[in-house]
């Protein structure tokens, strides 16, 4: 997710404390799987069939390497009417490097957001994880409608962006509130405004019919997917709309698919994910006191970012970061325990008199703002249209406050998000029940992390239930967003075997197995500070 952007399960007192959230949410604009939609899909596959994709040499924008070879694919805007306008989806693609004889397909991929793009997933052939995979398939990325140079949307002009410092306050004033309901509806008219009619058909149903087309243009008979995160969603809707033309899918790291919970839901919960995730990464920082110096238990680690706060918020490093800056650095942090070490080593060094590791990991940047401000719309355009909305922010200030009460961490920044969703005006779906009946799917191979904070676990025993025969390996004890190819060799023994087998772990009907956490990352030493990446 951007600030918070993928989406999380269900907890029972989130859903006891929304018994009326939704009740009076607007009357949705679709039906499920209308028939002119149907329709207009097949036309569209079978025009995409015929016409192909046309693999070149990738535009510089792209930044990849020579080997990866790029394409388009057209798909109707409104699938209600295939005849009319037609937008690129951008493709990427290495072919299989295996023997002619042994290659399986093409692996299509896709990483989340929503708003991400995958045209970088062929460079994965070069990674040992993907070795044997990469030699069997084609490895296809691509970025869906709306990102990148595939039909962009627009909300806001580029100099009206918000530029550190921010406040970023867990207990927001009225005052403060007032303000962000007024950028929420300046934002939303924003997408209106500057991508006119077209807003309405950024959705998910639309990006799961995308993949069809997709798949057809690419010459496959049935699809091979792996989505992570979001990408799990529209593949699971994939699953339901089309599972005769399903050959293998995974889910990595699933959001929960109930259609209750899109998006509103998920959103709530997995802020108090991110609360315990949070919490992880004090008690390590603790473990590690004699490197960091933040304090010898969770709390005192605590206190110490929150002395941190203060002082930003008195004196923004460096002139630019502020509170805001801070809390979106350190969100990284419940992602992927990579960043543990260089966020624990910023707060170090910034307590200790050095404010540059701080600046260098939290400071706006001018590089990839243009990405990042189209990967905001295309979250805000996918979920705002997905389902219904609370359009009384009374609703969403008491449901907010109430999880902030056990879990600020994240709360506000979270709502502050999503918030543009309130004061939406295109017309909203109606989600799809995801749900396979026996022997329509092939089985599919479900990955996830057991204190994952932006799809919690809940999300993928959910959609294990919805999928008859799927199969789900979860690595215990461990938090990372996105296990595939990752760093637990028996995470990636599963997915390798499943890609290159078909054969999933367990027994019908309960098919599960795992995984034992990898390694917590090892402290790094402020002495070592040099070595660690550049960008984190």
């Amino acid at each position: 997710m951007r600030a918070l952007a993928l989406f999380g399960a269900a907890g029972s007192l989130v859903l006891s404390s929304l018994a009326g959230s939704l009740a009076a949410a607007p009357p949705t604009a679709a039906l499920d799987a209308p028939p002119a939609e149907e329709r207009g899909t097949l036309l569209a596959a079978r025009r995409a069939a015929a016409e192909g994709i046309h693999f070149t040499a990738c535009p510089a924008a792209e930044k990849l390497p020579e080997s990866v070879r790029c394409g388009t694919v057209r798909v109707p805007l409104d699938y209600a009417d295939p005849d009319g306008t037609r937008i690129p989806l951008t493709v990427s693609r290495v072919r299989a490097s295996g023997p002619a004889g042994s290659r399986q397909g093409a692996l299509v991929y896709n990483p989340g957001g929503p708003g991400a793009s995958s045209t970088y997933f062929p460079t994965a052939a070069k990674l040992p994880a993907w070795k044997r995979i990469a030699a069997a398939y084609d490895l296809v990325g691509y970025a869906p409608r709306g990102v990148g140079r595939s039909a962009p949307v627009s909300c806001q002009d580029p100099v009206d962006r918000a530029k550190g410092p921010t406040p970023a306050p867990t207990e927001p004033s009225e005052v403060f509130k007032q303000e962000r309901i007024a950028r929420a509806k300046t934002y939303a008219q924003g997408c209106a405004q500057r991508t006119g009619a077209a807003l309405r058909h950024y959705h998910s149903l639309n990006n799961a019919r995308d993949l069809e087309v997709l798949r057809a243009a690419l010459g496959e008979p049935r699809l091979t997917y792996m989505g992570a995160s979001y990408g799990t969603y529209f593949g699971a809707l994939y699953a339901t709309l089309f599972p005769q033309r399903v050959r293998r899918m995974v889910f990595d790291s699933p959001a929960h698919p109930a259609p209750r919970q899109i998006w509103y839901v998920n959103n709530l919960d997995q802020s108090l994910a991110f609360e315990r995730r949070w919490a992880d990464f004090r008690t390590w920082a603790a473990k590690h006191h004699k490197v960091y110096g933040l304090g010898n238990t969770a709390e005192e680690v605590r206190e110490s970012y929150e002395k941190v706060r203060v002082e930003l918020a008195a004196r923004p490093a460096g002139g630019t970061v502020g509170p805001g800056q801070l809390h979106a650095a350190m969100l990284r942090t419940g992602y992927h325990d990579r960043f543990w070490a260089p966020r624990a080593t910023a707060l170090s060094r910034y307590l200790k008199g050095d404010p540059k590791p701080l600046i260098e990991q939290a400071a706006p940047k001018e590089e990839g703002f243009a990405e990042e401000a189209d990967g905001r719309a295309v979250y805000t355009a996918v979920e705002c249209n997905d389902a219904p909305w609370p359009e009384d922010f009374a609703v969403w200030d008491r449901d907010n406050t109430r999880i902030a009460e056990i879990a600020p961490f994240a709360t506000w920044d979270n709502a502050w998000m999503n918030l543009p969703c309130a004061y939406w005006k295109a017309p909203r779906q109606k989600p799809l029940d995801v749900r396979t009946a026996a022997g329509v799917l092939p089985p599919v191979l479900i990955l996830a992390a057991e204190r994952d904070a932006a799809t919690p676990y809940e999300g993928a025993l959910e959609l294990q239930r919805r999928l008859w025969g799927a199969a789900l390996v979860t690595e215990r004890d461990a938090g990372t967003h996105g296990i595939g190819g990752g760093a637990n060799a028996c995470v990636n023994g599963h997915l390798e075997k499943y890609l290159l087998t078909g054969a999933v772990p367990g027994k019908t009907p309960v098919r599960r197995a795992s995984c034992a956490p990898h390694p917590e990352p090892d402290p790094v030493s402020l002495e070592r500070r040099t070595e660690l990446p550049p960008t984190v």
